[in-house]
């Protein structure tokens, strides 16, 4: 508790510092997406982007928006100097991430259960889902589908999402919005080095045509050595190597991303293939191999369509999306040889959505849709490579449709009723419907008071039904159902004058029949079971002010508590206790900014019912831009302090606490022209 009256100290100086010239500055927080394309890069880099899409699947103040959103613009990303959309998520109130030195797992209102695999949080990509169909992951590392170079804003939507979006959106939605060609104009070359023999290169380009053609492309190369000797004392024999990992945490990436604008119509497609070195030794592997390596491929096809007809805001879609991986584990064979064992999936799925919207007696906005996918190839493999030898093979097509309804109905001038219903339909379990309903009542026009209630699920995906692999001691499980969860949300938003604004949230999640990754103890197989049920409740508290000249201060605290229902006992990996601090200093005019970052977590239980260690890591960048026409420079240093801490480790690891990069730095350069 100190660290975080510490905390709450230096915002509150930080607040009562800004400068008083700026206080009748006037703000653009009404700006809309039609608004947004008609501002210069210079503009777009200072707007304050008051309106959310995602929460509604229309623009809407977030005032009035039926959940919690935080807003993180391209501007934010640049001065904060985030690397990847981890970076991002673990800078917003009530979210943190968990890295096993292979991927990146989120973590949302005390909830990142072990094996999870990122799937309780639905990420979009200009609307399109880019959870995985094999084990429903979303990517947030280097294997995001995009580089968040690209990127002009982030919507961090909490709580319940399913009566809109379905599947995966079980904690909330980020619905990640990229720059297309109304700030991306003419070439731009990014290319940044730092620790660990990390180094990136990007080049995009953007051009709006005339009215009717607009078009943007971009590449990305990523390449870093990571840390060469990384030691694991529960494997500190000399036959292991005395625990030390060496050269095995190398991460190499490519992707290409573009997006095509043709009157109405609108065509993206996305490639990012990735490869990351595994020095953990995981699912028992022989320990400092360096043949142990995981690879995936990520991509996509969408095109969209959006039209008005007669008041009807019209939007259809279809598109084509695969995943494919694998992994190369190797294993002591009882002979004494080690055998080199493949795991892998491929995965190709398409799908067709419809929306329709329109205004009704001026008081309704009703949103009506569909939308179908199939699953055309979801197949799980595993065998030896040499001598060939075959554990598993599985493919399992499968389909599901859903529809949806919304409405947004004005009772009064001050008080919104928002309300909708979701049927999903699968072809593995049944149907199931989930319902979201706000009341949002603006008693002053600064103040907004929301009662949200909501209910969203999260289908057992392929991995957890399917995958029986005697061999790596793991099993499927036909019997499983889908994971509910129904939650109450108290939401107090309050602005501060023109500059400042508050939020209050408290929340009651109740989680039945929690898909959870255990050990059987009949055979000491792990396996996905319908094991628990869990109660979790929490506070949160965030207080950010903006002002035009570039000044960002915002401080959250998140309490939460997530319980197992049977035992009482807090959930692995769950922090009790998270505060940020976020601060963009102007240093120079509008050229020159420095951005800090403090985040802290608190202890976290292990599966081994162990603690790992609290800790607060410092993040610091330099930004600077216009010193040299068309070229941005900053320097970030990550974990500036040197803090050494650890996540907890999932049940396919030996160590209970991996420990994480100490002192990183990184040096970023940027040329438009």
């Amino acid at each position: 508790m100190p660290i975080l009256i510490l905390l709450a100290t230096s915002f509150l100086s930080t607040l009562h510092a800004a400068p008083a010239e700026c206080a009748n500055d006037e703000e653009t927080g009404q700006t809309t997406s039609v608004e947004l394309s008609e501002l210069s890069l210079e503009e777009l880099m200072n707007v304050k982007v008051a309106t959310v899409y995602g929460a509604s699947r229309f623009q809407q103040n977030v005032s009035e928006a039926p959940s919690s959103v935080s807003i993180v613009t391209a501007d934010e990303i640049k001065k904060f100097g985030y690397r990847t959309l981890a970076d991002i998520i673990n800078s917003q109130r009530g979210l943190f991430t968990t890295n096993d030195r292979n991927y990146t797992y989120i973590g949302a209102r005390g909830v990142d259960r072990s094996g999870g695999y990122s799937n309780r949080i639905l990420i979009l990509v200009d609307g399109h889902r880019t959870n995985e169909n094999v084990y429903g992951t979303a990517f947030v590392g280097h294997d995001f589908v995009l580089d968040v170079d690209l990127i002009e804003r982030v919507e961090i939507i909490r709580g319940p999402g399913s009566s809109l979006y379905g599947d995966n959106a079980f904690f909330g939605v980020i619905n990640v919005i990229t720059r297309h060609d109304n700030s991306l104009q003419g070439v731009e070359v990014s290319g940044n080095a730092g620790s660990l023999e990390s180094y990136q290169g990007r080049i995009s380009y953007g051009k709006r045509f005339n009215d009717d053609f607009a078009l943007s492309l971009s590449g990305t190369i990523y390449d870093s050595r990571g840390n060469r000797n990384l030691y694991y004392p529960e494997y500190d024999t000399p036959e292991q190597n005395n625990g030390v990992a060496r050269n095995l945490d190398y991460e190499r990436n490519y992707s290409f991303f573009s997006t095509a604008t043709l009157k109405d119509f609108t065509l993206q497609g996305t490639f990012v293939k990735r490869t990351k070195g595994v020095p953990t030794a995981s699912y028992g592997a022989t320990f400092n191999d360096h043949r142990f390596h995981s690879v995936d491929y990520r991509g996509y096809l969408d095109l969209k369509y959006e039209h008005t007809f007669n008041e009807w805001e019209t939007m259809a879609r279809g598109y084509y999306d695969y995943y494919d991986y694998f992994e190369d584990i190797p294993f002591n064979a009882e002979s004494g040889d080690v055998v080199l064992n493949r795991d892998s999936a491929e995965n190709h799925w398409w799908g067709t959505e419809v929306k329709l919207s329109r205004t009704l007696w001026e008081k309704h906005r009703v949103i009506v849709g569909a939308d179908f996918q199939s699953n055309t190839k979801q197949q799980l493999n595993n065998h030896d490579l040499d001598p060939y030898l075959l554990h598993l093979h599985a493919d399992h097509p499968t389909w599901r449709w859903a529809s949806y309804l919304q409405d947004e109905f004005t009772l009064l001038p001050n008080l919104i009723l928002n309300a909708g219903v979701r049927y999903d339909y699968y072809n593995t379990f049944g149907s199931t419907v989930n319902p979201r309903a706000a009341l949002i009542y603006e008693p002053f026009e600064s103040t907004s008071l929301k009662a949200v209630y909501g209910e969203a699920f999260r289908a057992p995906n392929s991995y957890e039904l399917y995958y029986d692999e005697p061999s790596s001691e793991q099993k499927g499980n036909l019997n499983l159902a889908p994971e509910k969860i129904r939650s109450t949300e108290l939401i107090w938003e309050q602005t501060l004058g023109e500059h400042v604004r508050t939020t209050v949230t408290g929340y009651y999640n109740t989680i039945t029949k929690m898909i959870t990754q255990i050990t059987d103890p009949a055979d000491g197989y792990l396996v996905y079971n319908n094991s628990s049920s869990v109660t979790a409740r929490g506070v949160e508290a965030e207080i950010e002010g903006k002002w035009k000249n570039g000044l960002l201060a915002r401080g959250s605290y998140a309490f939460q508590v997530a319980r197992d229902d049977a035992t009482g006992v807090t959930l692995p990996d769950s922090p009790r206790h998270l505060g940020k601090i976020n601060l963009i200093a102007p240093c120079y005019k509008d050229r020159l900014f420095t951005g800090v970052e403090l985040q802290y977590l608190s202890k976290r239980k292990t599966l081994a019912g162990r603690s790992d260690k609290p800790h607060l890591l410092t993040n610091l960048t330099l930004f600077s831009r216009k010193l040299v026409e068309g070229v941005e420079l900053s320097g970030s240093i990550y974990n500036l302090f040197d803090v050494r801490y650890g996540d907890p480790g999932s049940g396919e690891h030996l160590q209970d606490v991996i420990p994480q990069d100490g002192r990183l730095f990184r040096i970023k350069l940027t040329y438009q022209f």
